[in-house]
């Protein structure tokens, strides 16, 4: 059951007192009762291959002679004219990913859904089919962190780039793989990715460090038992105190994870050690790791017991490697990491990843997968003590460690910027929303704002709520954003752009950047204020290179479902000029019909 704080302080204090690991691991329900057709999570989750080999290969790979450090990957992405098929059905169902029986929406029958792979420069169309019933909802999918440039309209956003896919209707979107790395794709459809609508995604590139084994997505999601539905309802409340938190009720990798069933309301479906993720480790080999958190709003503390790990990537950008025992993920980032196999071939290791304490509201915080060497016994669980790390800090690793491995630099200065202040407060009817500069941002999912553009259409004066900020002919933007909330810090996603992070932190920002191959990537946490006049910061900056509109937010499902989300309207008169698919209106009149009879029930932001 899903409790705000003010009802659940005393069930949070006792559940965190002691946390205790199983003594085997043979689970209760199989592989088809917790995640569905998925195989993540089980010994015979297939490794990951260098590359797809259906490909042509000039000098030996898709990608041809370009390496990590030769290619600037936002002007000289290949082109391989291969064309990656997907068909996806989505459907609601019931699982129990971790014993409580629970309403989840799957695609063909997967939580979490297919792992879509790739080859840097490859075009990958996914068609999609919504099936969801019980009640019929629209739906659309979002390809975080690829820049869909020269396709906009295919980044999967309600109201902003396309209409919702309506009930009983299929869709096909059809984009470049234009950078490579770990990624995810994820309804943005209200808060309903949630609900486990979401899966990684993989895209093959040239490597910047060496590496034996690729053991694919190792994907972080805090859970809910309740409806994300429910749990919006549960938000969109008259006179909800402002210092109120959702508490997750369980943490899982890879989409398994066990629960108390002690923990649950009388009458909960639950089963008792419902099953842990395994992987499986080869001695002396070097492990890549993909770490995703596609989570609600759990901020990630990842471990290996006893072990160190190399980050090579943020987000879709290779890093210089840097060594770390610990890595930090807000909702919406990735990690590529390695792992050295250093123990004996009978050896089993805990992995970890806990929601953070001081950073997150979880009631079952910590969640565990078992790492197998080749001559352990799969069924016995793990002995190994837990790393220990400081949990104070409700942002990332400092800048200066996360050096990109291509170096690139921002234009200084840019050519215009925009402060955005981010508060909470209550509505004229008494609702708590998310504000950015004093506006709180609510979807229209009947006239996107890229189809509205398209037509010349790009101010908005009487409809404030779409938050638009439009930059026109700017070369280069600059966004500083100040979080005036306290202990509450945010995960900022921008669509379209890989940004430069040029400054971050607590306090009055002084104008100090960082310009010379500053940290790149596509989410970045901000930190919470540490009061009135000590705001948490975040400056960014990008070059208008990739004409749209695209959303800035936070990716905390509830925060931007509450409206914390602005728009960035780029070029807009390259917008007018650029021919849109006429799919993108069939869409619309598809969405225009079902809607015409089925009034439908947007309590929140709508994305």
């Amino acid at each position: 059951m899903t409790l705000i704080l003010w009802e659940a302080v005393l069930l949070y204090s006792l559940t965190l007192i002691s946390f205790a690991s199983p003594t085997t691991l043979v689970a209760n329900l199989s592989q088809s009762q917790t995640n569905g057709n998925s195989q993540l999570g089980t010994l015979s989750a297939p490794t990951l291959p260098e590359f797809l080999t259906n490909n042509p290969l000039p000098d030996g790979f898709p990608w041809g002679s370009k390496t990590a450090s030769n290619s600037n990957p936002y002007e000289q992405s290949p082109t391989t004219g291969v064309i990656r098929n997907y068909n996806f059905v989505i459907e609601r169902g019931y699982k129990a990913p971790d014993g409580v029986n629970k309403s989840v929406i799957m695609i063909n029958g997967q939580i979490p859904g297919p792992t879509i792979e790739a080859n840097w420069g490859d075009t990958i169309q996914v068609t999609v089919t919504n099936n969801i019933t019980g009640p019929e909802e629209g739906t659309s999918l979002h390809w975080h962190g690829l820049l869909q440039t020269e396709t906009p309209w295919f980044d999967g956003v309600p109201s902003v780039q396309q209409c919702p896919i309506a009930p009983g209707s299929t869709f096909t979107y059809s984009f470049k793989a234009g950078l490579y790395g770990t990624g995810w794709y994820h309804s943005h459809y209200s808060a309903q990715y949630a609900d486990g609508l979401s899966g990684p995604m993989i895209i093959y590139g040239p490597p910047n460090a060496e590496y034996d084994i690729d053991l694919g997505p190792v994907f972080l999601t805090d859970l809910y038992h309740e409806p994300y539905f429910s749990i919006v309802e549960s938000q969109e409340t008259q006179n909800l105190p402002l210092d109120s938190h959702l508490f997750s009720d369980n943490n899982l990798i890879n989409g398994k994870g066990n629960y108390s069933c002690s923990q649950a309301p009388p009458g909960t479906d639950c089963v008792p050690n419902a099953g842990l993720s395994k992987f499986n480790f080869q001695s002396g080999k070097t492990h890549l790791l993909r770490l995703i958190n596609a989570g609600a709003e759990a901020l990630q503390r990842f471990t290996i017991d006893g072990y160190e790990m190399t980050i090579i990537a943020n987000d879709f950008v290779p890093v210089k490697p840097y060594n770390t025992t610990m890595v930090t993920l807000g909702v919406g980032q990735r990690s590529d990491i390695l792992v050295q196999a250093i123990g004996e071939p009978t050896d089993a290791v805990w992995m970890r990843s806990d929601a953070s304490e001081a950073c997150s509201s979880s009631l079952n915080p910590h969640a565990l997968a078992a790492i197998y060497y080749e001559s352990a016994n799969t069924t016995q669980a793990p002995t190994s003590t837990a790393t220990t790390y400081n949990d104070t800090l409700c942002g990332n690793d400092p800048l200066e460690s996360t050096v990109p491995f291509f170096s690139y630099s921002p234009l200084s200065p840019p050519a215009t910027t925009q402060d955005i202040n981010i508060t909470l407060a209550y509505n004229e009817t008494n609702y708590v929303q998310w504000y950015m500069n004093n506006s709180t941002f609510r979807a229209n999912y009947d006239n996107p704002l890229l189809l509205l553009a398209n037509q010349g259409n790009i101010s908005y004066p009487t409809n404030p709520q779409w938050n638009v900020y439009n930059f026109g002919s700017n070369t280069s933007i600059r966004i500083v954003l100040y979080n005036y909330v306290e202990h509450v810090s945010h995960p900022m996603h921008l669509h379209g752009h890989n940004f430069w992070v040029v400054a971050e932190g607590v306090g009055q920002w002084d104008g100090t950047v960082n310009s010379i191959n500053p940290q790149r990537r596509d989410t970045q946490m901000i930190q919470s204020a540490a009061g009135e006049d000590q705001p948490g910061y975040l400056v960014l900056e990008f070059n208008t290179d990739n004409p749209g509109v695209w959303p800035l937010h936070c990716h905390i499902a509830w925060h931007v479902s509450s409206g914390m989300y602005v728009n960035i309207m780029e070029r807009p008169d390259d917008i007018t000029e650029t021919e849109i698919p006429d799919i993108m209106q069939q869409t619309c009149t598809d969405w225009a019909i079902y809607s015409a009879h089925d009034v439908v029930d947007q309590i929140d932001s709508g994305v």
